[in-house]
């Protein structure tokens, strides 16, 4: 990767997968494993977890920026101060990557699961895609190892299969699972019991499997119905499999 003071460098969005380095793809590695400039998102106080996945392939004296999240849980997201926090959060991030190319030098910016499912890294591309280089690299989700993990297929045939956000009200989730095949179920965390009401009502709760850390070494599988905590840990999804018709 280029460090040539002259040009301007890149922006990589690496999209790391479910969890596990030998999950990642070649073209992510390889660019990891060559970079001198790092970032990556992370609550405050934590190391973070797409640094962690990656820490035994980064280059000795690699540089590191922590994008530390302002808040998380703390201001509700219907709140009209967690979008102004989170402006200002994702501008000053996208000004340190764009002086840290405008140097000469790549960034690599690793991203948990796919960069463009869901994830953080969105915010940063579509501030700067008109502006810098910035490329993408795409990468295994975290819902397609956790329906993986329950070791019966996702889809047949003509399913319709449906992605949906445990921050959804009860009533939509209900809606949406009682006309869908199959479907994933992100950001379950403390949304369970509402997930849960969603899918009970849709008399779908004895084909629901929910799975924590997918594809990590703490991977756990179960039924919904045997789930006893009432709140869900952060890598959770919950899984409702198509059925072969």
């Amino acid at each position: 990767m280029k460090n040539v003071s002259s040009e301007i460098g890149t922006i990589y969005g690496i999209g790391l997968g479910p969890g596990s380095v030998d999950l990642m793809s070649v073209r992510a590695d390889r660019l990891i494993k060559s970079c001198s400039f790092i970032a990556f998102f992370r609550k405050a106080g934590r190391p973070g977890h797409a640094r962690q996945i990656v820490s035994e392939i980064l280059p000795e004296n690699v540089k590191e920026y922590a994008m530390e999240y302002p808040t998380t849980t703390e201001i509700p997201l219907t709140d009209p101060r967690y979008k102004k926090v989170m402006t200002s959060f994702y501008d000053e991030c996208c000004w340190h990557l764009k002086s840290v190319i405008e140097s000469g030098e790549d960034v690599c910016v690793l991203c948990e699961g796919d960069p463009f499912f869901y994830g953080s890294f969105m915010h940063i591309y579509e501030r700067l895609r008109l502006e810098v280089p910035i490329e993408v690299v795409p990468a295994i989700t975290g819902m397609s190892a956790a329906w993986t993990a329950t070791r019966v297929p996702i889809t047949w045939g003509d399913n319709i299969l449906t992605i949906l956000t445990g921050t959804l009200s009860e009533k939509k989730l209900f809606d949406k699972i009682s006309t869908t095949d199959a479907a994933v179920i992100m950001k379950v965390g403390q949304n369970l019991g509402k997930i849960r009401n969603a899918i009970t009502l849709a008399e779908r709760e004895g084909d629901a499997f929910i799975v924590e850390f997918a594809a990590m070494s703490n991977q756990f599988v179960c039924r919904l119905l045997d789930y006893t905590k009432e709140v869900a840990p952060y890598f959770s999804i919950i899984i409702l499999h198509g059925k072969a018709k």
